[in-house]
């Protein structure tokens, strides 16, 4: 059955991300609920939480969903498992469980709430993974995620605070998949740019924990809706460095840089902006639409890996070689200066 999800949804209005920055204000208050076996809490904004049960087996749960990000919604069921179980791989985890999370409209067909959740059930199966079930609510716009548990030793556990001075970054996906949605929507950018980006969504970040694994990475974090810099700077805090990233090295999408050029911003990267701005040092000879690219909110986006600089060819080899074609050295960790991000 063909049916478009995108018209059930009020881009910039309902299906918009909360402000970082007015997010962190009003989470800042709540009371911690600290646990001699909680590895991994909310102190460092990581990308999921870690709770250890043995001496071999630790547990890692995380939670996403979202309102539709294209029209098909097999397309979108594939897409929200995938960014929902990258957290797990963000961690150097394994997927073991998940339940799904939605919200449906009434009106619309139940022939699309199955198609949505048979696109979820497809990647949690590539995945390894089971579904033990969910729970579904009435909603005007369609709304499907997953809550996702996972495994990992609690000596391989791989977090966004364990940057060093010295480590390269990887970055292992193209950025600028807000910026190609929003263009496609008022007919700028092609059907065939954006498949290029559903396809990048769709792909699990699997293959790149297993090598990060295997090179004994220590720090890393997943390139979501708060984008590059938003990510990198909860790694430049959490890890008490600073990190520096070389704008012309970042890959990004065919299609991007016109559709800048004509003035396609979404909101997102504004809002990002206002989070990250006062913890950052741009090169005065920074072009304005590159340092937009970098605040653009990705969906399902790549793995942004620190490498100790000896291993960076090797493990860009190898990710390239699993299908991660774009994965580029972007930056550097160094020592903590005045600011948390500098950016050329």
């Amino acid at each position: 059955m063909k049916y478009d999800l995108l018209k059930t949804v009020t881009f910039g209005g309902c299906s918009a991300k909360l402000s970082a920055s007015e997010l962190s204000k009003a989470l800042a208050e709540l009371p911690s609920t600290p646990h001699p076996n909680l590895l991994v809490g909310t102190e460092t904004h990581d990308d999921a939480g870690v709770y250890k049960i043995n001496d071999e087996l630790a547990l890692i749960q995380t939670t996403d969903f979202f309102p539709p990000v294209c029209s098909n919604p097999y397309e979108f069921g594939q897409i929200a498992a995938a960014n929902a179980l990258s957290d797990i791989y963000a961690m150097g985890g394994e997927v073991m469980s998940v339940l799904n999370i939605v919200g449906f409209p009434a009106h619309l067909p139940l022939e699309v709430l199955r198609d949505i959740l048979k696109g979820g059930i497809e990647k949690v199966i590539e995945a390894g993974g089971v579904v033990m079930g969910g729970h579904t609510i009435v909603d005007d716009v369609p709304k499907y995620g997953l809550a996702v548990t996972g495994t990992i030793h609690p000596e391989k556990i791989i977090t966004n605070a364990a940057a060093k001075p010295g480590d390269v970054l990887i970055l292992t996906k193209p950025i600028g998949t807000g910026i190609i949605m929003a263009g496609h929507r008022i007919g700028e950018a092609s059907d065939e740019q954006l498949q290029t980006v559903l396809n990048s969504m769709k792909q699990l970040n699997k293959a790149g924990t297993q090598i990060m694994q295997a090179y004994h990475i220590k720090s890393a974090t997943d390139i979501t809706g708060f984008g590059i810099l938003g990510h990198a700077l909860k790694m430049a805090l959490g890890s008490e460095v600073t990190i520096q990233i070389d704008s012309d090295k970042v890959p990004f999408f065919d299609g991007v840089s016109e559709l800048l050029e004509v003035g396609c911003i979404p909101g997102a990267c504004f809002r990002n902006l206002e989070y990250v701005e006062a913890f950052c040092q741009f090169d005065k000879s920074l072009d304005y639409n590159k340092k937009m690219l970098l605040l653009d909110a990705q969906t399902s986006g790549g793995l942004l890996i620190c490498c100790p600089e000896i291993k960076a060819l090797s493990v860009i080899h190898e990710l390239q070689e699993v299908g991660f074609p774009a994965s580029a050295v972007i930056g550097k960790v160094i020592k903590k200066e005045n600011v948390s991000l500098i950016i050329q």
